[in-house]
């Protein structure tokens, strides 16, 4: 049998979705600097992660005008952070930044935005956010921007790409900018399966056929997702959408098993979306707590929560019985495929 932790230590990592630029921040007007340095990167680097994708989350408070100013201060906030630790880490606008970055000891950072707020909306703001160094984009949270619905109103509205959505996704695939389906609601993910012309990601999503809420993705959908060439990264750290408890490996890999055999091998990744910390520090409680109607307060996820847990979800695939190829996918090498083919990448 491989041993799992030589296979994690040696295989390319990619996590495609962790919102610690946001805590960063957080801790940053608390006169607590670096935050960074004293836990992310030492958590990072204890699960082996080789590129962290770096969503920008706008809080309800920023939503409206405030939106494009606190998009670009957490973006400032990224190059500074990559210049302040570039022994360490490098901002990649490139699939090639990514393979120097890695090829260097280095962990490759990529920026993305989740939501799109302070694109508004203006298509054109599209090139802006490029400009800056954006390279992964969503165009909805839980609720409406004026590109799409989220997948939180697929009840009440089904709403589909808004006209100026249509024209940001064109303006995304023209310019090298991966697009990202996770939180899109039904209709909106329908559009881009009709209308996309580049693989693109599904950074933080799972299965709808093993969890039954609306932020997961059904059979149909990963398969033309596959069909595009893109990849779903499976949302380990989030409790409602692995299950109703706590997320454990196995679990996490029920769900890449799932996308596996309906999608094939080459269209799974890893998007953890590892926000516990954020709610403990920033709400005072666990997000268990604030998100499960199970009425129990001592929630607590027990096994997948941090960076420094995803070994554990290589060793529960190699307990299965993985092939050593096929677990490389997972980890990274399905990610990566997509982030050289489009990122930075002008449409020819």
């Amino acid at each position: 049998m491989t041993d799992p932790h030589w296979l994690h230590d040696d295989a390319v990592v990619v996590d495609t979705h962790n919102d610690l630029i946001v805590l960063v921040d957080h801790f940053d007007r608390r006169d607590q600097p670096d935050h960074f340095a004293r836990f992310w990167l030492p958590e990072l680097r204890a699960g082996g992660v080789d590129v962290q994708v770096l969503p920008i989350c706008i809080e309800e408070q920023f939503q409206s005008e405030g939106a494009l100013r606190r998009t670009l201060l957490l973006v400032e906030r990224i190059h500074q952070l990559a210049a302040e630790h570039s022994d360490d880490v490098a901002l990649c606008l490139t699939g090639a930044d990514i393979d120097d970055a890695t090829s260097s000891g280095r962990m490759a950072l990529v920026i993305a935005l989740e939501g799109a707020h302070g694109v508004g909306q203006d298509p054109e703001l599209v090139r802006t956010m490029a400009r800056v160094g954006v390279r992964v984009v969503s165009m909805a949270h839980f609720g409406r921007t004026f590109l799409a619905d989220g997948s939180g109103l697929d009840e009440t509205s089904r709403g589909r790409l808004t006209p100026e959505g249509i024209t940001a996704l064109r303006e995304m695939e023209e310019l090298g900018i991966v697009f990202d389906i996770s939180h899109l609601g039904i209709a909106g993910v329908e559009d881009v399966l009709s209308l996309a012309t580049r693989p693109f990601l599904a950074t933080h999503s799972a299965c709808l056929g093993i969890t039954d809420i609306h932020r997961n993705l059904g059979d149909e959908q990963l398969k033309a997702i596959a069909e595009l060439g893109g990849v779903v990264g499976v949302a380990a750290a989030i409790p409602f959408f692995i299950d109703a408890d706590a997320p454990t490996a196995d679990r996490v890999v029920d769900h890449i098993e799932h996308i596996i055999g309906v999608a094939g091998i080459d269209h799974v990744g890893l998007g953890p979306d590892f926000i516990d910390d954020y709610y403990q520090n920033v709400y005072g409680g666990w997000l268990g707590e604030w998100a499960l109607p199970t009425g129990d307060l001592a929630y607590r996820p027990a096994e997948i929560s941090r960076p420094s847990d995803l070994p554990k979800i290589t060793e529960a695939m190699v307990r299965r019985g993985f092939e050593e190829q096929d677990i490389r996918k997972v980890l990274g090498e399905n990610v990566l495929r997509v982030l050289r083919d489009v990122m930075g990448r002008p449409a020819r």
